[in-house]
């Protein structure tokens, strides 16, 4: 090797930053000179289209080179050993990315950035093969290794472009290829191999590698109605882990298929008269303890129940079915496995290089560094990768208010404040803003849901009036104040009367989801049903009377798997929900009443056309916290668009209990949550009741029974 060019050497030892300006072919003083590296082959021959020519072996390590008759779209065929093989060049293609997509990135508004980065087979100069391109700008040298080049990184190093884009054709490559990237960072230390970060699909963990899909030729699901996400449409959403919803197998020890849960959940989620199926984060995630929230491959469907073609056809399965999908979605923290993105080029590339700013203490990992141009691109380009090219409705986003704040979860002395020395995140306010706009103006039927904590006002708010833009946020303080109230003992509630009248104070501040999430049943808070005082009836009855009072309640509804049946036990990711419970009496009454609380919520446009209006609700009993018991109406948009709602939170029957309400006549009694066919002690008013001019106008005189919630609507 002593006479060897200096960048010869940094070829051959998978060092030179950019081997596109030594490899392939190149004018010499009007030759054509071409030059190939091939470790390990003993002879290379070009075959061009008016003639072969044996290249000169200027190294044994595999450098070969020789002249052409003139520029031609020449193949190789190289000898190694006692096999032979034939292929095109990858150093003989013009380069992947176009001028405007250079410009695009650099601007970080390449909006369709996954058409370009990521892997792509591809057709060029009439070659069959795989586009990849990927971002690292400050690597010295990047290559694309797999089973097609036996792993080694001196084989198909790429091409740098613009602000750091590698990129190469690898011709003979197609859909179903395992690869991954390596890396010798600006140090020239060789990084361990990367995952591509815009990957379409990956391995079954614990493998890591990410695999080539062709995702231009997945059918695209049907869509779901175009109103599906209106303010003014019901929406009652079915919260839903894949892993542990069924599972099959004799003791359970198997997941089912995207495909196979096509054929179960859309139909389970319909009869159960649910609107929406919401799912945990299906993007690639190396741990099955995550549940999906510490993700590593966010265009990737975890491979964990099959292909992306086969949770496309879930998709699709649940719109033919008439259900809206949302999934859950995670641009707020990421983990540091060493394939994933953590300094992912040798320096802190998408994160923050100050742990104050780059990581968060309570959970161990990442924080997106959301004012650097390029990150704010890869991850406003993934929320819109879902919407386009799997035709979901809507993203929830994972802890909004670790995003705001800068000082979230941190003590004194270990964050950075912002420029304007406050603790809000401004980088963070700004790309949710642009997140929000954008879904918004390229999907205007879907939409966006923010899982927030705090008082942040606005939060679902337009952009353009000051808000961060979200379609829906979730309503956590109504959550954790019911579900408080709810847990004590009803000899108790008179003191906690608070609990239920201090959400009506603010919600319609925002597009509110009353929640009731996965987060409730894991981490020791037991199950809904466990947070139920008394007996086991009364447990029963408090939880059928807390689902009718939710329902009743102003905003959209969420509830998690297995709620729906009055699961018993905490959620557990391991083990399928415990559905033999829907065969006991009291789960299978619970499960009717669910059932039938999502159809009169559906099909009462009282309880849902005005549910973020203050329009659409009126108190009717609000101080009676002796009884612990409540009532309001329910408003439609026209006069005849009514429903009043009466729930009683003690064991005690209440006689002769007055109500006010908006009009004489006869008030149908639609749902009693003590119904016997729920479960209940059947103490009712008979179907319905006539209302009366009392001393206050008119009012109708009930029997509200224990621990229960009545709905009447006027009508004969």
């Amino acid at each position: 090797m002593s006479d060897l060019s200096p960048v010869a050497r940094e070829i051959i030892a998978g060092r030179h930053a950019d081997p596109f300006s030594y490899l392939g072919p190149h004018d010499d003083n009007g030759r054509v000179i071409l030059r190939v590296f091939l470790p390990d082959a003993r002879q290379v021959i070009a075959i061009c289209a008016n003639g072969e020519r044996e290249l000169d072996c200027i190294d044994a390590a595999g450098l070969f080179a020789g002249p052409l008759e003139g520029p031609c779209a020449y193949r190789l065929r190289a000898r190694f050993g006692d096999s032979e093989v034939e292929f095109d060049d990858p150093y003989r293609f013009p380069p992947v990315l176009s001028d405007y997509d250079l410009h695009l990135l650099g601007e970080g508004n390449h909006l369709r950035l996954y058409d370009k980065l990521g892997a792509h087979p591809i057709t060029m100069e009439g070659v069959s093969g795989v586009a990849f391109v990927v971002w690292a700008p400050n690597a010295r040298r990047v290559s694309v290794v797999g089973d097609f080049n036996r792993w080694d990184g001196r084989r198909h190093a790429m091409r740098v472009r613009g602000n750091g884009y590698w990129e190469i054709f690898v011709p003979g490559v197609g859909a179903g290829e395992k690869y991954k990237y390596e890396i010798v960072a600006h140090s020239g230390e060789l990084l361990p191999l990367r995952a591509d970060p815009v990957a379409f699909g990956a391995e079954m963990r614990p493998a890591t590698a990410s695999v080539v899909v062709d995702i231009n030729a997945i059918p695209r699901p049907s869509l779901a109605p175009p109103s599906v996400n209106s303010r003014d449409a019901p929406i009652s959403i079915y919260e839903v882990h894949l892993g542990s919803w069924r599972k099959k197998g004799d003791h359970g020890e198997h997941w089912l298929t995207y495909r196979e849960m096509a054929e179960l959940l859309p139909a389970y989620a319909v009869e159960m008269g649910f609107t929406h199926v919401e799912l945990l984060p299906v993007m690639e995630h190396p741990f099955d303890g995550s549940w999906g929230y510490q993700p590593t491959g966010l265009f990737a469907p975890t491979s964990r129940f099959g292909t992306p073609a086969d949770f496309a056809y879930l998709i699709d399965s649940l719109h033919k079915a008439g259900l809206g999908v949302l999934l859950d979605w995670v641009p707020g923290h990421f983990p540091d496995d060493p394939h994933g993105l953590a300094r992912f080029d040798g320096t802190a590339l998408y994160e923050h290089e100050d742990p104050r700013q780059g990581r968060h203490l309570d959970w161990g990992t990442l924080i997106y560094n959301y004012g650097r141009l390029e990150v704010a691109n890869f991850l406003l380009a993934n929320a819109l990768y879902w919407l386009d090219r799997y035709g979901v409705d809507g993203l929830r986003v994972d802890a909004v208010a670790s995003m705001l704040y800068l000082d979230y979860s941190r003590p004194e002395g270990a964050w950075i404040p912002n420029k304007y020395g406050g603790r809000e995140n401004i980088e963070a306010i700004s790309f949710l803003r642009r997140i929000n706009t954008e879904i918004f103006k390229h999907f205007p039927h879907a939409t966006t849901a923010a899982e927030e904590s705090t008082a942040w006002p606005q939060v679902s708010r337009p952009v353009d009036w000051g808000g961060l833009g979200f379609g829906y946020k979730w309503n956590m303080g109504w959550m954790h104040d019911t579900l408080d109230y709810m847990s004590k003992d009803p000899i108790y509630r008179r003191h906690h009367h608070g609990n239920i009248l201090f959400g009506l104070h603010y919600a319609f501040s925002e597009n509110f989801i009353l929640p009731l999430s996965h987060d409730e049943v894991v981490h020791g808070k037991r199950s809904i049903l466990g947070r139920m005082p008394g007996d086991e009836w009364q447990r029963y009855a408090n939880l059928r009377a807390y689902y009718a009072f939710m329902f009743g309640h102003p905003g959209k509804k969420l509830m998690f798997m297995g709620q729906e049946f009055a699961q018993d036990s905490e959620w557990n990711h391991d083990v399928s929900l415990p559905w033999h419970l829907t065969l006991r009496e009291p789960n299978a009454g619970v499960q009717r009443l669910v059932r039938d609380l999502n159809r009169i919520y559906r099909t009462t446009p009282a309880l849902h056309a005005l549910d973020c209006e203050p329009a659409g609700f009126e108190w009717l009993v609000a101080n009676d916290a002796d009884n612990s018991t409540f009532a309001w109406l329910r408003k439609g948009n026209s006069a005849s668009e009514r429903c009043v709602i009466v729930v009683n939170f003690t064991p005690q029957v209440l006689h002769d209990y007055r109500v006010p309400v908006p009009s004489t006549g006869i008030w149908r009694e639609v749902l009693n949550s003590d119904a016997a066919v729920y479960g209940g002690s059947n103490v009712g008013n008979g179907g319905s009741v006539s209302a009366v001019t009392g001393r206050d106008g008119p009012e109708i005189r009930i029997v509200v029974p224990p621990l229960a919630a009545l709905y009447l609507v006027p009508g004969t």
